[in-house]
C-alpha cells in the first residue's frame, strides 16, 4: 500500500478517476475490496505499469490507508469513478487485480440479441429486497412494482429500503413484510465520523445477514447500487441507464429505450423482466380507520372545518420542491377566495419546510383557509388527500398520492414533462400553456430566459374553471 500512495502522488500522474481491485484469498472465500482514487497515468512511474488491454472497472470502495489483507481501520469517502482506459496497477512487483493464485476468467461472449433478463423469469425468488429510499414522489411511482412483485412471488419475503421520512406511506401494505429504514442524512457522514462508518458497516453486514437471492434497485444511483452489491444477492436488477455507474453493480439490467416514459411505466419493466404483469396498475396505500378518524379531527377545526362535512373539499397543495415548478402565491389566494364564495372548503396542505409559503397565501385571503401545512406526515397528509373532493396541485408527490388515491385533481404543470412525471394515465388533468420553451426542466428561476412564463402566464381564471368543472359545478 506504501507504494500504491507513493505511486498516486507521483509527479507523473494527474487527477481523473479510476479503480482497484484488492483481493486476499482466506480459505476457499476470495475477499474483495474496491478502492477508489483519483489518478491518471501520463507515463510509466514507478510502482505503475502501462495500460494492459482487456481490463475494465468501475470504483467502487474506499481507500485504507492502513490495508491489512482486505481488512480497513480508517477510510477516506466513497468516490465513484470510471475508467476511461483499462489497466492493471502492479505494486512491489504484483498486480493488483489479480494476486498470486486467484486466476481470472474470461466472461463467455454473449450471443446476439441475448439479454441477461431473459434468465429471471425462470426463476422464482424466496427473500426479495426493493430499494426506492426516496423522494416521496418516487417511491409512490414504485408502488406497482410491489404490487406485480407480490402477485408473481405470493409466498416471498419481500422488504423495502427506504428513508425514514417516507417510511408511513409503507406502513401495512399487505403485500410488504418489512420495511428497512436507510438513514441517508446520517449515513452520508460516511469516512468522515468512525461512528457513522462503523454504523454503516453494520447496516450493511445486517442486510446480507438477511440472505437476501433478489434485490431490486430502482433509485438507480452509485449509493443504491453498492448496497444492493453489498446485500450479497446472487441476482441484483437495476435500469441499464442508471447514472453514477450504478449498472456495474447489477447481474442483469433491464433496457429503457423510450426517454419520454412514464416513471410508473419505466419502474413497470422491472416486472416485465419477470414473467409479471400489473394490469391494472395498483398503488396501494394501506391506511387504515384510526388514519381517516385523524384526518377528519384536522379538518373539523377551525371555523372552516366546522362546516366541511356539508360542503366540497379542495386541498391546495401550493408547494414543490423545484422553485420553476410553483405557482404564484397571490394566484393560489385569487383561486381559494373564489372557491369559497362558491360554497367550498379550501384546506392548505404542506411539508414543514412549507409552512411560510402557505401561511403567507392564507394571510392574503379574504377568508383564512385551514392551513395543515407542516401538521401532517406523509400518511396523514394521503388520509386527508382521500377526503379531498378535488386537489390543486404541482408537480409534486401529493399530485401522485392523489392519483394512487384516485382522486380527481388539476395538476399545475411548466418546467416538466406531463409525459415524464405527470399524472399517471391523467392527462386530461394536467393545466398548463402550449409554450415552444416547455417543458424545459430548470430547477432555478434566474435559469429561465423567458421570465418563468410557463408558469406566471397561467391565469387564475383558468384554475378556478378547471377546479370547478371536477366540482360538477
Amino acid at each position: 500500500m506504501d507504494a500504491f500512495l507513493k505511486a498516486i502522488r507521483a509527479p507523473g500522474c494527474k487527477p481523473a478517476s479510476f479503480a482497484l481491485r484488492l483481493m486476499a484469498r482466506k480459505g476457499r472465500t476470495l475477499r474483495v475490496l474496491r478502492v477508489a482514487s483519483r489518478i491518471e497515468p501520463r507515463r510509466a512511474t514507478s510502482g505503475m505499469r502501462p495500460p494492459e488491454p482487456g481490463l475494465r472497472d468501475f470504483a467502487l470502495a474506499t481507500l485504507d490507508q492502513g490495508y491489512e489483507r482486505g481488512r480497513i481501520s480508517a477510510s477516506f469517502r466513497i468516490r465513484l469513478g470510471v475508467l476511461s482506459e483499462p489497466f492493471k496497477l502492479h505494486v512491489d512487483g504484483a498486480p493488483f487485480d489479480n494476486p498470486a493464485g486467484c486466476a481470472r476468467k474470461s466472461a463467455p461472449a454473449r450471443q446476439p440479441g441475448s439479454t441477461a433478463v431473459t434468465a429471471l423469469k425462470d426463476r422464482d425468488f424466496e427473500r426479495i429486497l426493493l430499494i426506492k429510499p426516496s423522494s416521496l414522489g418516487d417511491v409512490v411511482h414504485a408502488l406497482p412494482v410491489l404490487s406485480g412483485l407480490r402477485g408473481r412471488y405470493p409466498a416471498a419475503r419481500i422488504d423495502w429500503l427506504v428513508a425514514p421520512a417516507f417510511a408511513p406511506l409503507l406502513t401495512g401494505n399487505p403485500a410488504l413484510n418489512e420495511v428497512v429504514l436507510f438513514d441517508r442524512a446520517r449515513f452520508g457522514r460516511v469516512g468522515r465520523s468512525l461512528a457513522v462508518t462503523r454504523d454503516f458497516a453494520r447496516f450493511l453486514g445486517d442486510l446480507r445477514a438477511r440472505r437476501y437471492d433478489l434485490v431490486i434497485d430502482l433509485q438507480g444511483l452509485f449509493r443504491s447500487a453498492l448496497i444492493a452489491r453489498a446485500a450479497g444477492a446472487a441476482v441484483r436488477v437495476g435500469f441499464r441507464g442508471a447514472r453514477e455507474g450504478a449498472p456495474f453493480f447489477y447481474t442483469h439490467r433491464v433496457a429503457t429505450p423510450l426517454p419520454d416514459e412514464h416513471a410508473v411505466d419505466k419502474n413497470l419493466r422491472v416486472l416485465a423482466s419477470f414473467s409479471t404483469r400489473c394490469d391494472p396498475v395498483e398503488f396501494r396505500i394501506a391506511l387504515t380507520d384510526s388514519d381517516r378518524r385523524t384526518a377528519r379531527q384536522l379538518l373539523q377545526e377551525g371555523e372552516a372545518g366546522a362546516e366541511s362535512g356539508k360542503r366540497p373539499r379542495v386541498a391546495v397543495v401550493p408547494g414543490a420542491r423545484w422553485e420553476t415548478k410553483e405557482w404564484s402565491e397571490p394566484g393560489f389566494a385569487a383561486v381559494i377566495d373564489v372557491l369559497t364564495e362558491r360554497g367550498a372548503v379550501c384546506i392548505l396542505i404542506g411539508a414543514a419546510a412549507e409552512r411560510e409559503r402557505c401561511a403567507r397565501i392564507a394571510a392574503s385571503c379574504r377568508k383564512s383557509p385551514l392551513n395543515l401545512a407542516g401538521r401532517t406526515d406523509v400518511r396523514l397528509m394521503s388520509a386527508v388527500i382521500e377526503q379531498a373532493d378535488v386537489v390543486l396541485c404541482h408537480d409534486s408527490a401529493p399530485m401522485h398520492i392523489a392519483v394512487a388515491l384516485n382522486r380527481p385533481l388539476v395538476c399545475l404543470m411548466g418546467p416538466t414533462s406531463p409525459a415524464r412525471t405527470g399524472p399517471y394515465r391523467r392527462s386530461g388533468d394536467v393545466l398548463r400553456l402550449d409554450l415552444d420553451c416547455s417543458p424545459c426542466f430548470l430547477r432555478r428561476l434566474r435559469q429561465c430566459p423567458h421570465a418563468h412564463r410557463c408558469m406566471k402566464d397561467l391565469s387564475s381564471d383558468r384554475v378556478v374553471e378547471a377546479v370547478l368543472q371536477r366540482l360538477g359545478r
